[in-house]
């Protein structure tokens, strides 16, 4: 045996793999979760419409981190600093030059991707720990790069940009609110078919085997140097028009906004809901928007500690996230219906 294929042979998996037919839910169980999200907002007041936005906005940038950690093996903790590029694009769009929000989703896209890309290229260089310590400094620089005041004309600097939020078209009777989610949907579903689409084409098995091995792809013919930069543009785009959906919900950019919490967050989101999964990407958004929340309820000095403990019991009994509780379910399923 060949040196080469001895570390071939020795390596190790970054990522677990996922087989193609469990990236997603079946289509029963997919459509019931979508008739859910559909029928919901009738239901339910106004707030809980916007938390359930951002649920999908938090979910589409969770999903974007997992199509570049759970698809290509590439860990980042700078996804702040792409969500924060699309929310600042579609700000300075529609307060400085009148765009149409709809319009500015696929600017904001087209930016980050390009910034993305290009921050791939160095990052060729780095794996492992050392991806995640510059993509951590690319997120710590992020807020303060937003501060210059060179920028502070576009960006409002600290004070930030005042976003409106849209109504809805056509005379629709129904409020901003409820609009902007059922629109948000719209896009994070189309967004969901491509990123299962891609990781089941030629690109996305170009992605997993890089994962999975480098010498290996590199072997079989594979640009590592291109997909891995296509990995982190594709990535960068789908967190910058998650970003640009979340300025119009919140109504409001600000740097401090997207700091390292934020980036910390998602990645937390991703390993939650289970690296590779997709579905478990709006699970994983759940957990960082609501489990603060319960933690507060439980206790509001210690709301920190109480979401360590909590984090930490959810790692200990499923330290696959939510893929190992679905695979769990599948299986309990499976043999009560033999029964």
């Amino acid at each position: 045996m060949s040196a080469a294929e001895e570390v071939v042979a020795e390596g190790h998996q970054a990522v677990a793999a996922v087989p193609k037919r469990g990236m997603t839910l079946g289509t029963g169980t997919s459509l019931v979760v979508l008739a859910a999200l559909l029928i919901m907002p009738i239901f339910v007041k106004n707030f809980i419409i916007f938390q359930m936005t951002m649920l999908l906005i938090y979910g589409l940038a969770v999903l974007a981190l997992n199509i570049l950690t759970g698809g290509s093996g590439q860990f980042s903790l700078g996804q702040s600093a792409f969500y924060a590029v699309g929310a600042y694009t579609t700000a300075v769009l529609m307060e400085h030059f009148n765009v149409n929000y709809a319009l500015t989703l696929p600017i904001a896209g087209v930016v980050c991707f390009a910034f993305g890309f290009l921050f791939g290229q160095p990052a060729l260089r780095l794996s492992g720990v050392y991806l995640a310590l510059a993509t951590f400094a690319l997120a710590t620089a992020m807020p303060q790069l937003l501060k210059l005041n060179f920028l502070e004309h576009w960006t409002g600097g600290v004070q930030g940009l005042v976003v409106t939020k849209p109504d809805a078209p056509f005379g629709l009777p129904m409020s901003q609110d409820m609009w902007l989610y059922y629109f948000t949907l719209v896009v994070v579903i189309a967004i969901y078919i491509f990123a299962v689409n891609l990781l089941r084409s030629r690109s996305g098995r170009a992605f997993m085997a890089i994962r999975d091995n480098e010498i290996a792809a590199s072997a079989m013919g594979v640009d590592v140097a291109l997909y891995k930069t296509l990995a982190f543009g594709v990535s960068a785009a789908i967190t910058g028009i998650a970003g640009s959906l979340g300025a119009i919900a919140v109504q409001f950019v600000a740097p401090d906004s997207y700091t390292i919490t934020l980036a910390i967050s998602l990645f937390l989101g991703m390993v939650v809901g289970g690296v590779g999964w997709l579905p478990g990407s709006i699970v994983g958004a759940a957990f960082i928007i609501f489990v603060p929340n319960i933690a507060e309820g439980i206790s509001k000095g210690l709301s920190g500690a109480v979401f360590g403990v909590l984090l930490f019991l959810v790692i200990y009994l499923v330290p696959h996230g939510a893929r190992q509780v679905a695979i769990l379910g599948q299986k309990l399923a499976g043999k009560l219906r033999k029964n």
